[in-house]
């Protein structure tokens, strides 16, 4: 079998969807950015299952889906869908001293995210997932 297509150009596909959040969020680099998206995914990690989490990523680009699972401390207790500003906070103090994360960071990311994933499949896979979950990816 041949590498599937979606790994052999996971760089090119990271670095463009890297371009789509710092642009959409109006960030200087790609540095902060991935802040930004890290801190994003960190906070909406926290609020599924273990199992919950493991399938949304199964629905990201590789990249972003290793990013989405890495310094996970799964023993943390699940939190509760907040509200937006609460949340948008907490992706902020991610490497506070480091983070210029705009305070649109969640909407920013769920954008350019939407922009390289299959929406189909991903607000099917939203649908399924706990209240607070496709509000947070709305846009």
């Amino acid at each position: 079998m041949t590498i599937p297509m979606e790994l052999q150009h996971a760089g090119e596909a990271f670095e463009a969807f890297l371009r789509d959040a710092r642009d959409e969020a109006g960030l200087p680099t790609r540095n902060p950015t991935y802040t930004m998206v890290q801190g994003v995914f960190q906070v909406f990690r926290r609020r599924l299952s273990l199992k919950d989490a493991i399938r949304f990523a199964s629905v990201l680009p590789p990249l972003l889906r290793a990013i989405f699972v890495d310094e996970w401390d799964v023993d943390e207790p699940q939190r509760p869908f907040t509200d937006r500003e609460a949340m948008t906070q907490e992706a902020q103090d991610l490497r506070r001293d480091h983070n210029i994360a705009p305070d649109s960071c969640i909407r920013d990311v769920a954008v350019a995210l939407r922009r390289h994933v299959d929406e189909a499949r991903f607000d099917r896979l939203l649908a399924t997932l706990p209240e607070g979950a496709a509000d947070f990816w709305r846009v």
